[in-house]
């Protein structure tokens, strides 16, 4: 065994037929002729004479032989591959379930094994059959995949190659007879290959190939270092600041990014480390919903500066274009800084930069004004120690100045102003330095008492108090402007973690969450109104105008002009609050749940149309399923009647007693075919409008089994009853019970080996009796236990002249409707047991 992992090549396909097999062993020829030993572990060649002409002058490793339920099957043999010691071994369809009894369920496995012996491998894969992209195959095709392979075997592979085919050219290969046999292309081509599925199946293909390529080219850049921009896929980011000009600039991104085919748009807002930067969370939500129905993703960094981690990020992503508003500050204030535009501009390198005018432009920041950052009591006091403190410091040291020096009078002075600044803020304290200078000037200062100095010492003390002074103010009062809007950033973002989590746990109804916005405000009120009709310049406290959508508290509003707070959502949607004015701070986050409101709103009404479209979907399948099955499978009985009476009935033949037997037999048995059938789809639809009649009673199980053995006919020869004696008696309808297990028992019939028989049995637990029907057939995955319960389906059944799908939707609606239930589960060494579970009698019970 080599030290060395093997490399894996996969070829990807959209579809059957493209042609991976043929690529497959193509390039095994190629390395064969450039001295490469290469050995075909197993190829599937579906009986095309080109594929199967390739196989020659290849070595192939003999299959290994499996008897599976009395039949014989060859797989992949794993040992005689990683004994041979090949260099290449070429093993066809990846995503292979193997038969039981092999070592490994799937032949990935297989796969993995020869790879850690060594050994390269080529091999081949449909989309359809990735796991992640399994369902959406069968919403566009309608055909489900049992075979599937992890995504992540197909990621890890060393080289993952697709190969493609135009769905007119795959069609035409088709009709060639190059892919299925003749008798199977017609209903091919109308079916799974028709042009729609082909197209979308290539799409998933390149849409999956284009990804892993993107995987591999950022591992690429990360393993070596590179910062730069590769423009091999236009990407298109957007800065969002939180401000009302974002609607404009995220539109004009998804523009520029629908230019090109395939282009990404992302949108990211910076947040500043210390989260005090005053954005609007209703405008972010708001754009954040835009961005993502217009295809894009939403984004959020951290960051001091601006600049460098929006292109921080873009260089991260590997944008091409970056999209910024133009800046909204005034002439004045562009002076003393070039702003975030201009300097992200500078510092771009390769990614392009777009500077968008948008209405905001030069309005300035747009911010709230800031409340004051100290309580009304404390700027009150503030004020009284600057009018009162100052002068009665005056008073004091007056007396005094013949011993006290100018520099002790300025620092008691200093003393009294940041005393001030402390329990006022600024502008009290601004005004007694003020005060302070002109009263050291006036009793403290040569000559005194008198506004003159005559050292310019003095001048220069006097000047730097005051400057100390207005110094220590500012800092002070904006140590306390920072402290109240940490504390409200804390509890807005308190409030956000909750609405956050509000929606996290599913609580987003509508009415929950208006309750929650509500008890959050301690509002009166919370109400969602909608616009009845076109906006009108005076329709705010218009009744007729608007509607409520919904409400929490009360008495509710009726209209925005009757609230005491409202936020306009969108043209239709506005949010009225009853109870206080919320100020301006309380607003922003007001906003963040007006958005999640209207989101709410919108969702549930999709829930109830999706309710509504439900039944109606089911509905029309339901209808379309019975025309099919009336329209094949109800007249294959009825045209074998017909033939057989048309041939009795004829004078032109004259017919044996023998024939005339035979001919009696199979029209007798076609119209019991058709009554069965008839009856299943007449009891299915009134199970359906429930109106099933029921005739409940105490029935005996081990006389209803017997009777249902019968009704088989020659099917009956293969049922085997185990019943014990003693069993209670089960409330239940008779003929349904019978008719339940006829239906069962067949179904089991039909899949059972012929050199099996099914088994039925019972047995009481609890306050039931449960009878089973046991075969030894093929079973039926665990996934899909409840599949074979719908109606017109038939698991895993090719033959299409077996019956309409009914029996056991019927037989489970029968159960149910008598207070029973039939369930499936696994057979024991291979099989499927049907459970038909029935409540025991109430006189049985005591």
């Amino acid at each position: 065994m080599n030290g060395a992992r093997g490399k894996l090549r996969i070829y990807l396909g959209a579809a059957p037929g493209v042609g991976k097999t043929y690529a497959m062993l193509d390039e095994g020829h190629r390395r064969l002729g450039r001295g490469t030993d290469v050995v075909v572990g197993l190829v599937e060649t579906h009986d095309r004479p080109r594929t199967a002409a390739l196989l020659d002058g290849l070595e192939t490793v003999p299959r290994a032989t499996l008897v599976h339920r009395g039949a014989s099957f060859t797989e992949l043999d794993v040992d005689a591959v990683i004994a041979r010691k090949p260099k290449l071994a070429l093993i066809d369809e990846l995503a292979h379930t193997n038969v039981p009894g092999s070592r490994n369920a799937k032949r990935w496995q297989d796969v993995e094994e020869i790879l850690d012996a060594g050994i390269d491998v080529i091999s081949t894969v449909n989309i359809q059959h990735l796991e992640s992209l399994n369902d959406v195959v069968q919403e566009i095709t309608g055909v489900p995949q049992r075979e599937t392979v992890p995504d992540e075997v197909v990621r890890q592979a060393d080289a993952v190659q697709l190969v493609d085919m135009a769905p007119d050219a795959l069609r035409r290969r088709m009709a060639h007879g190059n892919i299925y046999l003749p008798e199977k292309v017609d209903a091919a081509l109308s079916n799974y290959f028709r042009v729609g599925n082909l197209t979308a199946l290539r799409e998933l293909a390149l849409l999956w190939v284009a990804g892993k390529v993107d995987d591999q080219l950022d591992r690429y850049r990360a393993e070596h270092g590179i910062a730069g921009t590769w423009e091999a896929r236009e990407r298109v980011v957007v800065a969002l600041t939180g401000g009302p000009e974002g609607d404009t600039l995220v539109r004009r991104a998804a523009r520029i990014a629908a230019r090109t085919k395939g282009a990404d748009l992302l949108a990211v807002h910076v947040t500043r480390s210390d989260g005090l930067n005053g954005t609007d969370p209703a405008h972010l939500a708001r754009q954040r919903a835009l961005v993502e129905s217009l295809g894009g993703t939403y984004h959020q960094v951290v960051g001091d500066s601006v600049p460098r981690a929006l292109l921080d990020f873009a260089g991260g992503v590997n944008a091409t274009q970056l999209v910024l508003g133009a800046s909204r500050r005034g002439r004045f204030a562009q002076l003393f800084s070039r702003g975030v535009g201009v300097t992200t501009t500078a510092l771009s390198g390769s990614i392009d930069v777009h500077m968008i005018t948008h209405g905001e432009v030069g309005r300035g920041a747009g911010r709230d004004r800031p409340r004051a950052a100290l309580t009304r009591g404390r700027r009150i006091a503030g004020w009284a120690m600057a009018l009162l403190g100052i002068p009665a410091i005056t008073a004091l040291l007056a007396p005094l100045r013949d011993g006290l020096k100018l520099s002790s009078a300025i620092l008691i002075f200093l003393l009294m102003v940041v005393c001030v600044a402390l329990a006022g803020g600024m502008w009290p304290a601004v005004t007694a330095a003020v005060a302070g200078f002109m009263l050291l000037n006036y009793y403290f200062t040569p000559p005194v008492d008198r506004f003159t100095i005559a050292d310019p010492e003095n001048i220069f003390a006097l000047s730097v108090y005051v400057l100390v002074a207005v110094m220590v103010s500012a800092v002070v009062d904006l140590a306390a402007r920072r402290t109240r809007e940490a504390a409200r950033a804390s509890a807005d973002a308190e409030v956000l973690s909750t609405l956050a989590g509000h929606v996290l746990r599913g609580e987003a109804a509508l009415a929950s969450l208006l309750a929650r916005l509500r008890e959050t405000f301690g509002l009166t009120s919370v109400t969602l109104l909608e616009r009845t009709g076109e906006p009108a310049p005076d329709d705010r406290s218009e009744p007729a105008a608007w509607r409520i959508a919904a409400t929490s508290g009360g008495p509710p509003c009726a209209t925005p002009g009757a609230a005491d707070t409202d936020v306009v959502i969108d043209r239709d949607l506005v949010l009225a609050a009853r109870g206080r004015l919320l100020d301006a701070a309380d607003r922003r986050v007001l906003e963040a749940f007006a958005a999640e409101a209207a989101v709410a709103l919108r969702q549930e009404r999709l829930r109830r149309e999706a309710d509504l479209a439900g039944p109606l979907a089911e509905a029309d399948r339901m209808r379309t399923a019975l025309l099919a099955a009336v329209s094949h499978d109800l007249r294959t009985p009825l045209a074998s009647a017909r033939i057989a009476v048309d041939s009795l009935r004829s004078t032109e033949i004259d017919w044996s007693e023998t024939d005339r037997r035979e001919l009696l037999a199979t029209a007798d048995e076609s119209l019991v075919k058709l009554d069965r059938l008839v009856a299943n789809l007449l009891d299915m639809s009134r199970l359906q409008a429930g109106v099933l009649g029921l005739a409940l009673e105490p029935v005996a199980v081990g006389e209803v089994v017997p009777r249902s053995v019968d009704d088989l006919g020659p099917l009956g020869e293969r049922v085997e009853g185990d019943i014990p004696p003693g069993l209670p008696e089960v409330v239940a309808d008779p003929a349904l019970v019978e008719r339940i297990l006829v239906n069962v028992m067949s179904n089991a019939v039909r899949y059972t080996p012929g050199d099996h028989k099914v088994l039925v049995t019972a047995s009481s637990y609890g306050d039931s009796v449960e009878v089973r029907v046991i075969d030894r057939g093929p079973g039926v995955p665990r996934e899909a236990h409840d599949r074979i319960f719908m109606p017109f389906q038939r698991l895993g059944d090719r033959d299409n002249h077996t019956g309409v799908g009914l029996g056991l939707a019927l037989s489970r609606g029968l159960a149910e409707a008598m207070g029973g239930t039939l369930t499936p589960e696994e057979t024991p060494g291979g099989g499927l047991t049907m459970i038909l579970k029935l409540p025991i009698a109430p006189e049985e019970r005591t």
